[in-house]
């Protein structure tokens, strides 16, 4: 067999150009659709697979630049991707196919399969799970304060040990919609206790098999050689460099596949040959909140529009793969694209590609707003711009500064640029970078207190300035039985810095009382640190976007 190998390009190409040809002639050519890939065409850069199906038939698919650029091995529909997130749907149609056979229920306790999760209070549904609002910590964010490095080996055990540990929710289950991979790892912790089997083992049998995947599987271990795998690349300027993948994060991602076995996958949700009707409606059901708002989120994708067009998609990110599936159910249409250096972006390939077919069926694309189209400015009383200016918080850690520039307003978010705000009356002014307005409120004594943004609302606060003699409170080390790691906070120059054994020093800027930013951090959005009854300082809570108030002792 392995003196056969040499001929897979050739009878790949052949099957490519045989699909290409078979396309009728009002539907775009492969040159049309190549050229959207151009910068992923080159035998010196890492690239992507392309799969496009219609009526149920793939029309197109190609594989665009190299899979692995120390052996120059391209890519083709035969390479063999890590989808990343693009994996949930499969660790939640697994779970849909457990309810239809009545072996579970969404609403059942999860500690009933799974008794190592914590008892936090409020029942943790699977339910809550499948459409992330259970409010478990996000094990990217939580593992990354905990020191890990996301090039380190991250198992699926590990995951789960950090959820025995967790100590508190980040939320109530069920009152927000807040992306937890974690979850999804519960999830397939679930499966496992329920059938009996590793969710690999289970899934290849049950989900894999039977619809002809044959080169899919979850992958448990980081160590195995599999078959034309796509390597994964960072870009920095014109180099590439390798990306460490040593995830087995099994129900969230680290699902390992090729864009024909995924065609298959579309294909089933077409004429489905597993479950039947009940699986496919629970697969596009969407979570209802507490307060009984819907979230786009179902089982695995959300469900929205593109230009018109109803969408059923989900994207993946990790090491260096990016991944996007997209279906177009009304229009019997599926798009996917996976690339392998982290500076892909294949949500827009598959919507431009979506375009060249489905393009007359679509609304008109909205032209990138210029300063003919913004909103007509009007003049405002240079008064009302000093009540304006000030810091209003937006979040944890999310503070955006309003000042005065000359004659008008500047707008700046924490960790983002500063943009100028366009005043389309006396307390509305629109932000041309954030394609949107923010509308300040006051109070009845005409105090402004908050500002609106995108159904937000941000709060008016004051900055907190401490003095050498303040910053002294905070010194000392803190740690965290949860994650079972230290941070030393110290004063240098004048300021206070974090400094952790594995992530080195950053600098800590105080933003409300009490409150700092770590400037050189992702994982840690905002420290705020706690006092007792008599002032004294005796710990921290670490936030940031899907990480909620971890809890810091201080122990020196």
């Amino acid at each position: 067999m392995r003196t056969l190998k040499p001929l897979l390009p050739a009878l790949l190409l052949a099957l490519n150009l045989t699909t290409a040809a078979a396309q009728p002639a009002d539907e775009p050519t492969p040159a049309q659709i190549d050229a959207l890939f151009a910068e992923w065409d080159h035998p010196d850069t890492p690239g992507g697979a392309l799969a496009v199906l219609q009526g149920g038939e793939v029309v197109y698919r190609r594989g665009y630049g190299m899979a692995d650029l120390d052996y120059d091995r391209p890519i083709t529909p035969a390479t063999v991707f890590d989808i990343a997130s693009v994996s949930k749907q499969f660790g939640a149609f697994a779970i849909a196919l457990l309810v239809d056979q009545g072996k579970i229920a969404l609403d059942d306790d999860v500690r009933r399969y799974v008794p190592d999760v914590p008892d936090f209070g409020p029942t943790i549904t699977i339910r809550h799970l499948v459409h992330h609002t259970s409010g478990l910590r996000d094990w990217p964010g939580t593992l990354a304060l905990a020191g890990w490095s996301m090039e380190d080996v991250i198992s699926f055990a590990q995951i789960l040990r950090m959820v025995r540990h967790q100590q508190a929710l980040n939320f109530t289950p069920g009152d927000e919609y807040l992306y937890s991979n974690t979850g999804y790892n519960v999830l397939a912790r679930v499966v496992e206790k329920v059938t009996g089997q590793s969710f690999r083992a289970w899934t290849d049998a049950h989900i894999f098999a039977p619809l002809g995947m044959v080169h899919t599987h979850f992958h448990d271990d980081h160590e195995e050689v599999v078959e034309n795998r796509a390597e994964s690349y960072a870009r920095t300027g014109d180099t590439f460099k390798r990306l460490a993948n040593d995830l087995t994060a099994l129900g969230s991602s680290s699902l390992y596949t090729t864009i024909d076995d995924l065609a298959r996958w579309v294909q089933h949700f077409r004429r489905p040959r597993l479950g039947g009707a009940k699986v496919m409606d629970l697969m596009h059901r969407q979570g209802v909140l507490n307060n009984g708002d819907t979230i786009s989120y179902a089982f695995g994708n959300s469900i929205g529009t593109y230009r018109g067009v109803k969408t059923v998609a989900h994207s993946g990110s990790w090491a260096g793969f990016r991944t996007y599936l997209v279906r177009f159910p009304d229009q019997d249409f599926a798009v996917i694209v996976l690339g392998n250096v982290n500076t892909a972006n294949p949500t827009r390939k598959a919507e431009q590609v979506a375009e060249l077919y489905l393009g007359d069926r679509m609304t008109p694309e909205t032209a990138p707003t210029s300063p003919e189209t913004w909103p007509e400015p009007v003049a405002v009383d240079p008064a009302l711009l000093d009540d304006y200016a000030g810091t209003y918080q937006l979040g944890p850690g999310w503070l955006v500064t309003i000042t005065r520039y000359g004659d008008g307003l500047m707008t700046q978010a924490t960790q983002e640029p500063a943009f100028p705000m366009t005043p389309t009356s006396d307390t509305r002014f629109y932000v041309e970078a954030y394609g949107a307005a923010i509308t300040f409120q006051r109070d009845d004594e005409g105090r402004v207190t908050h500002f609106e943004y995108k159904g937000m609302h941000a709060p008016r606060v004051e900055l907190f300035t401490p003095g050498a003699a303040e910053l002294k409170a905070f010194v000392g080390d803190y740690y965290s039985m949860e994650l079972e790691t230290t941070y030393t906070i110290a004063l240098a120059n004048g300021r206070l810095t974090a400094t952790h054994p594995r992530h080195g020093t950053s600098t800590l800027t105080p933003t409300l009382t009490d409150t700092f930013g770590a400037d050189a951090w992702w994982f840690m959005g905002s420290i705020h640190f706690m006092r007792d009854g008599a002032g004294r300082v005796t710990g921290f809570e670490a936030s940031s976007g899907r990480v909620r108030h971890v809890r810091f002792e201080k122990v020196r």
